[in-house]
């Protein structure tokens, strides 16, 4: 542990952690940092403090916040899936979601065969790119810890996310007003909804907006989130062999999340993407603690490459996918944000586009993507490292 740094005693570090957290939402009123992201800003914020001696790189805090902080996250989250709004899902945006967790999962395999042995704990990458690209940063993080992945390749991994994604992102956003007018994209692509379509059965309810939030609430999820957290790792202990303890807890937490989110009393609970967020946040600000400058930037070229390549490679196929499907292109754009951003997110597209009736439509098919992608992102790694013999 180091003794050089400005604060090393726990209380002066989660002090830190705090502010930097508080931070990183409070900046996302300026553009920079929206396109950054709460995550990215909190692991730069980190690298920063670190390299300026303000907390230390390494700090026995850091390994409890990792073990607590995510598997809480990951329950919290899922908690909110309810699996009878499934009903919603008809066959195209059904199909639309599919071909998304397919084709990334596709495009990280093979391109993981060739980039893997390249880059350091290189079969954990494609199951984090996997994770991010089906359920956003938190999956990736998700996968990374259930995986054991190093704080350096989580760090890499997800500034090379942030740099390759966030372009197509800013499309995206802009895709709807972009595509409706563009007479080449209507000719190649003529499945669409017409304005009343989109109007009908709206949901006037703002997205985002200030929520109310008891105690109770808080006090709910983390009981929920600790509960679903000590079942899994007991479970986990004593079924799974120990090199695949976390991974297999991981996908337990998953599993036994999306059950919970089942009761009633449990859908009622108010809060869980918020509180879920924030806990992740805390893990992060530790990643950009431990990162050394050097081997960050020596190691993110070649996952950068591989992000790039598996993001182009995914798109194609899901575009080929549902045009051969014929399925609309206001699905395929709420299907595309929502794997790789979240459910949240697709919806403001979708409410910021005024496609009134595709609201919740865009948050379910985000929810489902991110419920996924922890199971597919856990089975691509294991296909690399079995077929490379790693």
């Amino acid at each position: 542990m180091e003794t050089t740094a400005l604060f090393t005693s726990i209380p002066g570090i989660m002090m830190v952690i705090f502010a930097m957290v508080t931070s990183a939402f409070w900046l996302q009123r300026y553009k920079l940092f929206k396109s950054l992201g709460p995550v990215l800003t909190v692991i730069v914020l980190g690298i920063v403090l670190s390299n300026i001696r303000v907390v230390p790189v390494s700090h026995d805090l850091y390994g409890t916040l990792s073990t607590y902080c995510i598997p809480l996250s990951i329950g919290i989250c899922l908690s909110s899936m309810n699996l009878k709004e499934l009903k919603k899902l008809t066959k195209e945006p059904l199909i639309a979601l599919i071909s998304g967790i397919v084709s990334v999962v596709i495009a990280a395999f093979l391109l993981g065969l060739i980039f893997a042995p390249k880059i350091d704990e290189g079969w954990k990458v494609a199951g984090m790119f996997v994770g991010t690209y089906t359920g956003g940063t938190p999956n990736l993080t998700a996968i990374a810890t259930g995986l054991d992945a190093s704080r350096q390749t989580i760090a890499a991994a997800n500034a090379a996310d942030y740099v390759v994604s966030t372009p197509l992102m800013i499309f995206m956003f802009a895709a709807p007003t972009i595509l409706r007018k563009s007479k080449t994209f209507n000719k190649l692509w003529p499945y669409h909804f017409t304005d009343e379509q989109l109007q009908e059965g709206g949901d006037s309810h703002k997205l985002m907006e200030a929520k109310e939030w008891s105690v109770q609430d808080i006090v709910g999820l983390l009981f929920i989130g600790f509960t679903i957290f000590w079942l899994a790792d007991t479970i986990a202990l004593r079924i799974f062999p120990e090199s695949f303890y976390k991974a297999g807890r991981l996908l337990l937490i998953t599993t036994l999340a999306i059950i919970s989110a089942q009761f009633k009393p449990v859908q009622k609970l108010r809060g869980n993407l918020d509180l879920g967020l924030m806990l992740s946040l805390t893990f992060l600000t530790t990643i950009g603690f431990a990162v050394d400058l050097k081997e960050f930037f020596g190691s993110t070229l070649w996952i950068t490459i591989y992000c790039f390549g598996v993001l182009l490679f995914c798109l194609i196929i899901h575009l080929g996918i549902c045009r051969l499907f014929k399925v609309k292109y206001e699905y395929m754009v709420l299907s595309i944000i929502g794997c790789i951003v979240d459910g949240p997110t697709s919806a403001l597209t979708a409410a910021g586009a005024n496609w009134k009736s595709l609201v919740n439509i865009g948050l379910l098919m985000g929810v489902l993507a991110g419920a996924t992608g922890n199971y597919v992102g856990v089975m691509t790694s294991y296909m690399i490292k079995g077929a490379l013999g790693l």
